[in-house]
């Protein structure tokens, strides 16, 4: 039994003139006494459960998915200092300024490993095998490539500092991490206990990120494993929230509270904090698919009382903008079966409408924008 009002967060251990903090471990049954978690509890639970309905309401819901998907890898990677906004990260990477590849890359690398930790769940559980999985896809070709990609580390790491004797924070010593994150993995799946969801996950990703068991992108997967858990729990039937723009908001609250854990042994006032997040995010996300929708309907509207015979190929192209935000006349002319003069008078009534920008500025291997719609998921 651990009583949160009681909980010891770990102790520090020596190590060659530095001092690792070796957490406790989490899998067993948690109680509390504080009536406010529970309230907390409720209001996120409820909120969740909205976000959820709601989406099962509306129609061809999982054409709005990967720019979901696709915005949470660009703020998950600004956490760790990329600069790519959401709608340079949408464009084909031939578009994207040679200086700016790197953090464009970091980014696709983030939606790819997403998507396919997604679809691993249908096959996989939950575990350090689909976590290594998708560390492995985040780190390919890119800053980072050369930190053991899909290996949990075989040295010691370290948070802030040149070393780990100046470090803001040294994580558990390389020998510690597989029992610890077995402990994690089995915590998460422990059908033999009663913590509820939202708390569990809450009390992983804190385990997680003080684990720290990569090399590098540990921030990144650690925020991945919430949405992950939710879907496969299947509290979420879809990949709808993401809590990063939650803890960018103020990231030095996000780390502190991790911190007042660890120094602390606060996990109440760290789970509050998670909780809020929680409510916050899903009553976000329901407001977005809102919007979406109504954008989506006004569209559709205009286009079936003002274009005519164009209508039905009208119609197709919005619907696949609304997949991928950036067009082009050989992609129009492949989704509409139309010709290419045709593609283009499509796109260049779509531009007249305000529909679309065109991004390049040239006359030919033009790249068009469906600002609207990413307008809507400016952070």
């Amino acid at each position: 039994m651990i009583v949160l009002e009681k909980y010891k967060s770990g102790n520090f251990h020596q190590g060659a003139g530095y001092k690792f903090f070796v957490p406790a471990k989490i899998n067993g049954q948690w109680q509390w006494h504080d009536a406010q978690l529970n309230t907390l509890l409720e209001k996120a639970s409820i909120q969740l459960g909205e976000l959820n309905s709601y989406a099962k309401l509306v129609p061809n819901i999982d054409i709005f998915i990967q720019l979901h998907v696709k915005k949470e890898a660009v703020i998950s990677s600004r956490i760790e200092g990329t600069q790519t906004n959401i709608k340079e990260a949408v464009l084909p990477e031939e578009e994207i300024l040679p200086e700016r590849k790197n953090d464009w890359k970091e980014v696709s690398n983030y939606t790819l490993a997403l998507n396919e930790a997604i679809i691993s769940l249908k096959d996989l559980p939950l575990s350090s095998r689909l976590l290594k999985q998708a560390h492995e896809n985040l780190l390919n070709g890119v800053r980072g490539e050369h930190k053991s990609p899909g290996e949990f580390r075989s040295s010691q790491n370290w948070i802030g500092g040149s070393g780990p004797s100046d470090a803001v924070f040294v994580p558990p010593a390389h020998f510690h991490v597989n029992e610890l994150m077995g402990d994690l993995e089995n915590f998460l799946h422990n059908d033999k206990i009663s913590v509820p969801a939202l708390i569990r996950i809450g009390i992983a990703h804190y385990q997680f990120e003080t684990i720290h068991p990569f090399l590098d992108g540990n921030g990144r997967i650690g925020r991945l494993l919430i949405t992950l858990f939710l879907v496969d729990q299947d509290i979420l039937h879809l990949p709808l929230l993401y809590l990063s723009a939650y803890f960018e908001k103020n990231k030095s609250n996000y780390y502190d509270n991790l911190t007042r854990v660890r120094e602390k042994s606060d996990m109440l006032h760290w789970l509050k904090y998670f909780l809020l997040g929680i409510e916050q995010t899903s009553k976000e996300a329901v407001l977005k698919l809102s919007e979406i929708l109504k954008l989506k309907q006004t569209l559709e509207s205009e286009i079936h009382t003002n274009w005519g015979r164009r209508t039905q190929s009208a119609l197709l192209l919005l619907n696949y903008m609304f997949t991928s935000p950036v067009i082009n006349i050989k992609t129009t002319q492949n989704i509409c079966s139309l010709s290419k003069k045709a593609a283009g008078d499509l796109i260049e009534s779509f531009e007249k409408a305000g529909i679309l920008n065109e991004l390049t500025g040239q006359t030919r291997n033009r790249v068009f924008v469906f600002n609207k719609y990413l307008n809507l998921f400016q952070s």
